[in-house]
């Protein structure tokens, strides 16, 4: 007979009612359904399905509501709560929203999910017995995957951050491309959960494709002139920054390579909005 297990949906019999509640049984151990988990009145004999878990004080218990991920089962889930010391809580469908660990999160405080950031994920126990939720990897991904054609090339994408590393971002697209961005591929590294929108920069022969965050290069320059044009105005129509400025403080102030910069702000100096005069640039009245 099979045990009692958190994290599962199984079908008990019901032993006896309580004041509180219904105390269900699998014919070796007992677990209660409390009223307010209860969809149906109930009586001794019946048979209820009811998925497992831990209440907040840690005792097993029975919900007759069903979750949208089990111990087998993957889904989408969305975060709720964002706690430094212990990780993030997702809302599973249930009264009680479990735990992503911290140890299962990427070390950077930055790139972990925000409150309605989506993860993939489904149920585990841990060594401590505590139910938590646990984020696909990669072969998981791979299973809900479709290949991506040749003819994606260069196309939009908007996917789904589900793992970062050091050098890049891992994504699924809406279609089901599986994606990767890399570090050089963005301004602002994408946080886990986050949803993105980039362009296809090549299709590999396993279907997986390489995505740029970066804007094409003639959106790019109206982005990037926009930008400059706002920090000018915000300093009073002046800013000591001009062609000549080195690349590492360019890209520290507005988060783009000196290229893009100097393209950006040839355009502003050729529709008469800006001039540079001494190593500044000036706004033109």
């Amino acid at each position: 007979m099979k045990r009692l297990i958190p994290g599962e949906i199984m079908t008990l019999t019901v032993k006896r009612e309580t004041p509180f509640g219904y105390v269900l049984t699998n014919g070796m151990e007992e677990v209660l359904l409390h009223k307010s988990e209860a969809n149906d009145m109930l009586a001794v004999g019946d048979e209820a399905t009811v998925f497992l878990y831990h209440d907040h004080d840690g005792r097993l218990c029975a919900a007759m509501k069903m979750p949208k991920i089990t111990n087998n089962c993957y889904d989408w889930v969305e975060v709720v709560d964002v706690v430094p010391k212990l990780g993030v809580f997702v809302d599973i469908g249930i009264s009680k929203d479990l735990l992503v660990s911290i140890d299962d999160l990427p070390p950077l405080r930055s790139l972990w999910p925000k409150r309605r950031d989506q993860l993939y994920c489904s149920l585990k126990t841990d060594k401590r017995g505590r139910l938590l939720a646990r984020l696909a990897d990669d072969e998981t991904m791979k299973q809900i995957a479709v290949s991506a054609p040749e003819s994606a090339f260069n196309q939009n994408i908007r996917g789904r951050v589900y793992r970062v590393i050091k050098v890049g971002a891992f994504l699924i697209s809406d279609i089901g491309y599986l994606g990767f961005v890399h570090e050089s591929q963005w301004r602002n590294a994408p946080r886990l959960g986050e949803t993105v929108e980039g362009r296809i920069i090549a299709v590999k022969e396993d279907g997986t494709v390489n995505v740029s965050l970066l804007p094409r290069k003639h959106e790019s320059i109206d982005e990037d002139a926009a930008a400059i044009y706002a920090y000018l105005e915000s300093r009073g129509g002046a800013m000591p920054y001009h062609d000549k400025s080195d690349p590492t403080d360019i890209q520290a102030r507005f988060h783009m390579s000196k290229a893009a910069f100097k393209r950006a702000l040839g355009r502003l100096m050729k529709e008469g909005k800006v001039y540079q005069e001494n190593g500044w640039t000036y706004k033109k009245e």
